[in-house]
């Protein structure tokens, strides 16, 4: 193992400066790694914007923030449903027109490990529509605005890239057949942290040297992205393993440092380096080749762009 350039404790909040006039757009806030990562960011002075797709949630989160820190924070919400891509275009559009700089886009929002295979409007499989194909358009339509602020991309991925197949099943993205609960979230985490590396390559052919693109996960965190959308097997196993997990707070450590730290490598995979990479210290740590297959990458890229109707202008 690498040695962490953060010390034995690995990097944790405390590294944060003052974040004041800066701004930070978030997917999936009301509860979990993207609740506690706006708290983190507020408390630091930051501006929040939550997309979310809940108004209800989103207005109970904000009130709960005021509560514990001051009714002074800035923090508000966007009605976002990554499963819907006019959801995804109509929240762009009140982005554009509304927030004047975007210092980093954090890519939070997921479901997993849906029982049965439903598909979006726009006809996705759920896990891959919602948690791929929604931030691949968010992305690309705020990237201009990104750009301009010399702003960050955070893609949060899970360790589940590598517990389905280890390629992307082009032939039946769908899972017309076969469809798993396991290996259809497995893909659409896949096809996440794919899409970073592929996307840094592209800036560095463009020269859009400006904009940092970075892939990290939670580990082994205690949110309710289980109970939410998982089986009861997989809400029954997941409270079997508890003990095994870390607090929601630690799990939104590796996107707060993709997020706000200087200096970090591109090309790092950054999340726990304790067991299994579940827990412990937050820094950078391997990731399978797989994952960095520029062929896949490629082919997956010109299929995202024909799928969400959206070419992205680099």
């Amino acid at each position: 193992m690498k040695k962490n350039p953060f010390g034995s404790d690995g990097w944790t909040p405390e590294h944060i400066i003052s974040l004041k006039g800066k701004a930070f757009l978030i997917t999936g806030t009301t509860s979990g790694t993207g609740f506690e990562a706006s708290k983190i960011l507020l408390s630091k002075g930051a501006r929040v914007v939550m997309l979310n797709r809940n108004p209800q949630k989103s207005e109970v989160a904000i009130a709960t923030l005021k509560q514990e820190l001051g009714s002074d924070i800035e923090a508000s919400f966007i009605k976002t449903d990554l499963s819907d891509l006019d959801s995804v275009r109509r929240a762009a559009e009140e982005i554009i027109k509304t927030i004047p700089r975007i210092d980093a886009l954090i890519c939070n929002g997921a479901i997993a490990q849906v029982p049965k295979r439903t598909l979006t409007v726009d006809g996705f499989e759920s896990q891959m529509g919602t948690n791929y194909y929604g931030h691949f358009l968010l992305q690309g339509l705020l990237f201009p605005l990104i750009e301009k602020s010399q702003g960050r991309i955070v893609t949060v991925g899970s360790m589940g890239y590598d517990m389905g197949i280890k390629t992307i099943n082009f032939d039946d993205l769908n899972w017309d057949e076969g469809y798993t609960p396991n290996n259809a979230y497995s893909q659409s985490k896949l096809a996440q942290i794919m899409s970073v590396y592929e996307l840094q390559a592209r800036l560095e052919k463009a020269g859009k040297t400006d904009v940092r693109v970075y892939a990290c996960h939670p580990g082994s965190s205690r949110t309710s992205l289980i109970t939410t959308s998982g089986s009861l097997v997989m809400r029954f196993l997941f409270t079997l393993m508890r003990p095994l997990t870390q607090s929601a707070e630690k799990g939104a450590y590796p996107e707060l440092m993709c997020a706000t730290e200087e200096g970090l490598d591109q090309k790092g995979f950054y999340g726990p380096t304790g067991r299994s990479n579940w827990v412990g210290p937050v820094g950078a740590h391997d990731i399978k080749p797989h994952a960095k297959d520029r062929a896949i990458a490629e082919r997956l890229w010109a299929v995202s762009e024909e799928a969400t109707s959206f070419t992205w202008e680099l």
